[in-house]
């Protein structure tokens, strides 16, 4: 099935008691069991462990990834941290110089007493990846685009180093997400989303996943729903229920996000307030060519997703005033719901941020995009 169809029909089971076409909410934390006392088969015990909103979500999730199996969590850094936790103590991993900034907070704080360290490189530089690499490397992490700077990692090339040292990639999906780019039919081990933002799409689901590739190895894929189901980083079952809705218009959405983007980041690339515009869509883009061949639509059209970012001529100020005057752009944080953010990182990310003062990362909504370029000009002015 397509992804159309998937994101509607998949793990979507109808009630056999009501007949209820949508699948029910089950707020329930605990399930009875037979009359002897002893569990029934397929039957959930406690809702830390299992739920069927949650069982149902997972499968929906797998489907759209084409993977074999997804483990869904509270958030998307509870999704990270599951991963991380599964390499075990004194292992090494290698992150993008340029990714989400609370990935790498993870290893330098949380785990700082597990002996889990990590190098932060140009993805976009594959000799700098082999450089990087040390006897205990055990996963390479791949966030492409990159947050905030768009940054474009060839998937294929990237893998095809791990797998001759015996590394695993790990491929954070979230802005791409599998309408857009599979990272499974490049080769990637696991995919991460921060099920929060395209997912969820409306900005009111805190949530994240793992997905497992077709043919998993046991091993990752059982630490990590170990660490889902005993360290107890489960999401809601209302969370699942309505991540699951959500996902019911996930198809819909995608292709306004990318076509307001490419006609936003054309706009913007014109004009004299800015000094460059950080979208793989544009042809003037350094990383236009890796984009075209990984990132597209299912039937195989270049599409290249709603985020971009904007360097604003000048430095923090004139970025933050720009920001500030927008009226239909949002200041704020996150991105991938239905309603279009600005946000100034660096400010956000603190005095150890390696994002530029005068960079302004835009999450594209599906509004009128005439109303949305309008926005800009007055704001230009």
């Amino acid at each position: 099935m397509k992804i159309e169809t998937l994101a509607i029909h998949a793990g979507n089971h109808s009630d056999p008691t009501t007949g209820a076409v949508v699948s029910p909410l089950i707020l329930s934390t605990t399930f009875e069991r037979a009359e002897d006392g002893s569990i029934l088969e397929g039957r959930d015990i406690y809702t830390r462990a299992s739920n069927p909103n949650r069982r149902a979500l997972e499968e929906k999730l797998a489907a759209l990834e084409g993977g074999s199996e997804a483990i869904a969590f509270a958030s998307g850094q509870a999704a990270t941290m599951s991963i991380f936790h599964s390499l075990g103590g004194n292992t090494h991993v290698i992150l993008p110089d340029d990714i989400y900034y609370n990935t790498k907070v993870i290893i330098d704080n949380l785990y700082a007493n597990f002996g889990l360290t990590c190098t932060a490189v140009d993805m976009t530089d594959l000799g700098a990846i082999k450089r990087a690499i040390k006897k205990n490397t055990k996963l390479i992490w791949i966030e492409t685009p990159s947050n905030p700077s768009l940054k474009i990692t060839d998937i294929q090339a990237v893998v095809k180093i791990a797998k001759a040292k015996n590394i695993l990639v790990a491929c954070d999906n979230t802005w791409a997400t599998p309408f857009f780019t599979r990272p499974f039919e490049f080769g990637v081990d696991l995919i991460m989303h921060s099920t929060t933002k395209y997912f969820g799409g409306h900005s009111d689901i805190l949530g994240g996943v793992v997905i497992l590739p077709p043919a998993p190895s046991l091993g990752a894929g059982a630490a990590i729903r170990t660490f889902q189901t005993v360290g107890g980083a489960v999401p809601s079952p209302f969370d699942c229920w309505l991540l699951s809705r959500s996902l019911s218009t996930f198809a819909i959405r995608m292709p306004v996000h990318a076509q307001n983007a490419m006609r936003l980041a054309t706009f913007l690339e014109a004009q004299p307030q800015i000094e460059k515009v950080n979208y793989p869509g544009l042809k003037s883009n350094e990383y236009h060519k890796v984009a075209k061949k990984q990132m597209c639509n299912a039937d195989g059209v270049p599409c290249f997703g709603g985020m971009m970012s904007v360097l604003v001529k000048g430095g923090q100020k004139e970025a933050m005033e720009l920001a500030s005057k927008l009226k239909i752009f949002k200041h704020a944080t996150s991105l991938g719901g239905v309603e279009s953010l600005i946000e100034h990182r660096f400010s956000v990310e603190g005095t150890h941020s390696s994002s530029p003062e005068n960079l302004l990362r835009i999450s594209v909504g599906i509004e009128n995009i005439e109303d949305l370029i309008a926005d800009f000009i007055q704001a230009f002015q």
